[in-house]
């Protein structure tokens, strides 16, 4: 019996052996998971030479504009412009009624004509010692108040007349023929547009860094898509006390009078000294509440096969002004380092990357987009 039951348990034992050798893989635990590589875009973190420009908002100012107003008083007798019409300098306006004045000055110049006689016959009886000195000093004087008598109404003739002080373009008259006119009552505007002006203001901290000369590059939502070129003309010599900012003119030529004077412009003052930045696309920064990050791709060796691959590494990055699609990073990436630009949302460090550029949008400083 003793033996049989050897035998038994001999042959149990080799019996369960069998099992486990056959079932041991099974019961092994499983190899670490590994996520397959993250297909991303990249774009190379470039040394980029820009433009140094600083930034403003103002408004529109024309070379000279005038309400141009009465200067006399009298009935609105002509009226010898259009509204919206170029004039040039010394072009009359208006015409008041001058009819009396007009009277009032035939009589002031026969008297005048009167007096000159008086005066010449009076020189040669003093001549001859016919009549005193004070008699013909008299006459001369009654001469020279006839004289100044014509030239005074003259003067108010002449105001009967509005002309143009300088040449530019009329605006919408609100004036009537037959309207009665006092002194200072409003015409027309009058506005020369070429060149035209553009005023803003810059805070004090950046007065050194502009200068008369520098060019300028205006855009309004007036004219979408188009920018204008001009130059700084003129630098406040003094700070506004309330505000600690400093008035700056730029100059512009507008032959077109696409610019209208009261216009609301973005400025941009471009400095001739260029700024050398490291620029990423704008796409590569990853907003996040503590802070922007980028994903930098970068080369390691795979320890199973060997061979050498992309992963991820997520970098905190402090970033400065925008151009066009680029961001300026201030620090955390280098010249020549490869970042993620799409799918960044779906990494994290160390994840293995599979980089498709065939389709990567493309970047630049100065884009445009087709109209849709």
């Amino acid at each position: 019996m003793p033996k049989k039951f050897l035998f038994a348990f001999i042959g149990l034992a080799v019996v369960f052996g069998a099992i486990i050798a056959v079932k041991k893989k099974q019961f092994a635990p499983p190899p670490p998971f590994e996520f397959p590589p993250e297909a991303v875009t990249t774009a190379v973190a470039e040394a980029q030479d820009w433009d140094r420009i600083i930034g403003a908002v103002g408004s529109l100012r024309a070379d000279q504009g005038v309400m141009v107003s009465s200067e006399g008083q009298g009935t609105v007798k002509r009226i010898a412009f259009e509204s919206g019409a170029v004039v040039k300098q010394g072009d009359v306006l208006v015409e008041l009624d001058a009819d009396v004045e007009r009277a009032q000055l035939a009589a002031a110049e026969a008297r005048a004509g009167l007096a000159g006689v008086n005066v010449a016959r009076a020189r040669e009886l003093w001549e001859r010692n016919a009549i005193s000195k004070s008699e013909f000093d008299g006459s001369e004087a009654t001469a020279k108040q006839a004289v100044a008598d014509v030239s005074s109404i003259r003067a108010v003739l002449e105001k009967k007349t509005m002309r143009a002080p300088f040449s530019g373009r009329t605006g919408i008259r609100v004036i009537n023929l037959g309207q009665f006119l006092d002194r200072g009552n409003p015409i027309v505007t009058l506005q020369a547009l070429d060149p035209i002006h553009a005023d803003f203001s810059l805070p004090q901290q950046r007065v050194s860094e502009i200068k008369t000369g520098y060019a300028v590059r205006l855009t309004l939502d007036a004219h979408p898509g188009v920018a204008f070129e001009g130059k700084v003309t003129a630098v406040s010599p003094e700070v506004d006390a309330t505000s600690r900012t400093v008035r700056v003119e730029a100059t512009l030529a507008n032959a077109d009078e696409q610019l209208t004077p009261g216009m609301f412009v973005n400025v941009a003052v471009v400095a001739p000294e260029k700024t050398q930045v490291i620029a990423v696309p704008a796409m590569a920064i990853y907003y996040q509440p503590y802070g922007d990050t980028v994903f930098v791709a970068k080369e390691i060796k795979d320890e199973k096969s060997g061979r050498t691959v992309k992963v991820a590494e997520q970098r905190v990055v402090k970033i400065g002004e925008s151009k066009g699609d680029f961001v300026h990073i201030l620090s955390g990436v280098a010249a020549g380092e490869e970042v993620v630009t799409t799918g960044a949302f779906k990494l994290s460090n160390g994840r293995k990357l599979f980089i498709d550029n065939s389709l990567a949008p493309k970047a630049a400083l100065a884009p445009k987009p087709a109209n849709t």
